[in-house]
């Protein structure tokens, strides 16, 4: 996004990459759909960004959702809004975007370098790689570094970066998963009999957040798109008390009463596993969740069963590593940025991305904040050229 608005004021732009292409990370982003940005009310937008909201808003602010949407429909790449509010290319897929972008900024006259690893500054302050042919330098006018976070670091954001700032003084948050999943001691019939099978249809609460959705059970716990969304809560939970409790509904449509009486409801000769789904649809994984948690003495107790259906206690002890995650938290510090996202202490090196101290749930936020970061340091890029070199970049 940098260098896209860089190129488009006429500036000479190359791009390094340490892996053997660009864009690995936005191509897996879109693997199961390109969600590019959400389409809810703008306020309920920024809301998502929590605790660094009043950080992202600026950036935001100057790129909207819409208007991200508007510069992907530039690229010749329509999209809609989804049934949940998600906006989506409307072939669903990150290649094509990915390659009508990339065709732009070559034809703009953007280089792009790949097999080049950012390996610091030398003792002058410039820049240093290491590529297939060997050690090479860059003195160059100015350096944006969008280097990712810590996840997914086959993709290439490892996180390498993070010793090369921090001894130059630049403050940074750890880094931490976000939007990730989280282990529970399964007994290891459960583990071994329901690993990869879907939660459908259930809610989750966790103080005063409440979701309905689906997740996965795993091998270790538990993910999926409903755990994701309060995956901050829950990892800052962990960190403070050691665990975290995560309340689910595993009929959420139901009432209470209606769980009672159907609970109450004479069953005659039949199995209480049989009884649970005539009645009220447990089979399966659902059912065997209630047995894991309950143990066999309360899941046979009518009073713990019930309260259990509509609110079954999920005893979370760890996040999974930062690597399987989705994004990360932490990163450089806004504090360490002034309002254009050029470091304070290293005047004419810019900062964007996930590598900034920010997190967001999935479902467009992420990578909307990463779009608006790269345009607003690019157009910091700009500004800081034009003073420093006004007469010709």
């Amino acid at each position: 996004m940098s260098a896209d608005y860089l190129a488009q004021s006429g500036i000479k732009v190359d791009v390094y990459d340490a892996m053997p292409s660009v864009g690995r990370k936005f191509l897996m982003a879109g693997k199961g759909g390109m969600n590019i940005t959400h389409a809810e009310s703008y306020a309920d937008f920024l809301m998502r960004y929590g605790p660094r909201q009043n950080d992202i808003a600026p950036l935001l602010n100057a790129f909207t959702p819409s208007e991200l949407r508007k510069w992907i429909h530039g690229l010749d790449i329509e999209t809609f809004v989804g049934s949940s509010g998600r906006v989506f290319p409307t072939d669903m897929k990150a290649a094509p975007l990915l390659r009508a972008w990339l065709h732009r900024l070559r034809n703009s006259g953007v280089n792009f370098h790949v097999r080049h690893r950012w390996c610091g500054w030398d003792e002058n302050g410039v820049l240093r790689f290491d590529t297939p042919l060997g050690a090479s330098i860059l003195n160059a006018n100015v350096t944006v570094l969008a280097l990712g976070g810590g996840s997914w670091p086959q993709l290439g954001s490892d996180a390498a970066w993070v010793p090369l700032l921090a001894q130059r003084g630049i403050d940074i948050a750890p880094l931490r998963p976000a939007n990730c999943g989280f282990d529970i001691t399964w007994s290891t019939h459960f583990r071994e009999r329901f690993r990869g099978e879907p939660l459908k249809s259930v809610s989750a609460t966790f103080g005063d957040i409440h979701k309905q959705g689906e997740c996965i059970i795993t091998e270790n716990g538990v993910e999926g798109g409903l755990i994701y969304a309060f995956s901050a809560a829950l990892r800052d939970e962990i960190e403070r008390s050691g665990c975290a409790i995560l309340n689910l509904d595993l009929l959420p449509d139901w009432t209470v009463q209606r769980v009672n009486n159907e609970i109450y409801h004479p069953r005659g000769s039949r199995s209480l596993s049989s009884h649970l789904q005539s009645r009220l649809g447990l089979k399966g994984v659902k059912a065997n969740l209630l047995r894991e948690i309950l143990g066999v003495q309360n899941f046979n107790d009518m009073s713990y069963l019930s309260n259990a259906i509509k609110s079954l206690p999920l005893k979370l002890i760890s996040a999974r590593p930062l690597s399987e995650a989705i994004s990360s938290a932490g990163g450089v510090k806004f504090e360490a940025l002034d309002e254009h996202l050029m470091l304070r202490n290293m005047p004419g090196v810019f900062c964007a991305g996930e590598m900034l101290d920010w997190e967001a749930p999935t479902g467009g936020y992420l990578l909307s904040a990463c779009f608006a970061s790269g345009r607003a340091a690019g157009k910091g890029v700009a500004r800081w050229l034009s003073k420093q070199l006004p007469v010709s970049f």
